[in-house]
């Protein structure tokens, strides 16, 4: 099997899949993505939790990062030291609780927030959304320039969200940001190993 060194965190949706939600983590997992972010938003905190260990057990037995959402508490709990935020909640955490994760990332909207969330120690940040999408539906993407001004304001790597493909990776690249995250695509694809592999030969054609 291929293994690439991606730039891709994938962010889940289980709504989107078409097969049991467990089999497609084992496919995601397979793939190697940077890592993958367990984002199911509308889970109770305990029903999260129980999501999450079969998860990270999955992620674990093929060396993937799986990176848990929103519920600091639970993270700490199940072991996890990767966790990605949304900013306001972020800022309610001591420095001891954020001292418990290696990985830590916040969700920005601006070059306030990108900066804000740098300095409350997040190892990395998302940007977005940067184009159009239907997860955004009736709100205009804020667009390369954008990410650019994200890109330079702040040092941790910045991953762009929101209308990434494979036909438009390399401009986000190019415009300064570590990587991209995706959903959609990376939720409903019939191969996962080869849908991610489509952002690496384009990562090959610009380095």
């Amino acid at each position: 099997m291929i293994i690439f060194m991606s730039d891709i965190l994938v962010f889940t949706n289980r709504s989107l899949c078409r097969e049991d939600f467990n089999t497609r983590i084992v496919k995601l997992a397979q793939a190697h993505p940077k890592g993958i972010v367990l984002r199911e938003k509308d889970l109770s905190e305990e029903e999260y939790k129980t999501l999450a260990q079969t998860v990270i057990n999955i992620c674990n037995k093929y060396g993937t990062r799986c990176i848990l959402h929103n519920f600091e508490k639970s993270a700490k709990a199940l072991g996890s030291t990767a966790l990605h935020l949304p900013l306001q909640i972020l800022r309610t955490l001591s420095s001891d609780e954020k001292a418990k994760f290696t990985v830590l990332g916040a969700s920005c909207h601006s070059v306030k927030d990108a900066m804000e969330a740098e300095k409350l120690g997040c190892t990395y940040i998302t940007a977005g959304h940067i184009f159009d999408t239907v997860c955004k539906k009736g709100l205009p993407g804020r667009g390369l320039e954008f990410l650019k001004e994200v890109c330079e304001s702040v040092s941790v790597p910045v991953y762009a969200i929101g209308g990434i493909r494979a036909d438009n990776i390399a401009d986000i690249r190019n415009a300064g940001a570590a990587g991209a995250c995706v959903m959609s695509g990376m939720m409903t694809c019939e191969d996962a190993l080869s849908y991610l592999s489509k952002f690496e030969v384009r990562k090959n054609e610009v380095s």
